[in-house]
């Protein structure tokens, strides 16, 4: 016999909507996505990517980004590239 438990969980409603039709585009259900991040949890014994507090540095960056400033466009790689050589 087949057993299941339930989760219940609350999230903002615009994340949740862009989340599920991003699941939908994958082919997969939320259940699914659930059932594979808590899979990934139990391998790895934690979370499937890094926690981490930003620095003082990067956290001034999101904020500017935030802002609209800072923000450098490229019209192609290449030129992205050569741009981030001179870094």
């Amino acid at each position: 016999m087949n057993r299941s438990a339930t989760i219940r969980a609350r999230v903002e409603p615009g994340l949740k909507d862009d989340v599920e039709k991003l699941l939908h585009r994958l082919g997969v259900t939320t259940t699914e996505a659930i059932t594979m991040f808590y899979s990934q949890i139990r391998l790895r014994q934690g979370l499937p990517f890094p926690v981490e507090v930003p620095n003082a540095t990067t956290r001034k960056t999101f904020e500017a980004t935030d802002r609209g400033e800072d923000i450098n466009t490229f019209n192609s790689l290449d030129k992205m590239f050569e741009a981030l050589d001179k870094c």
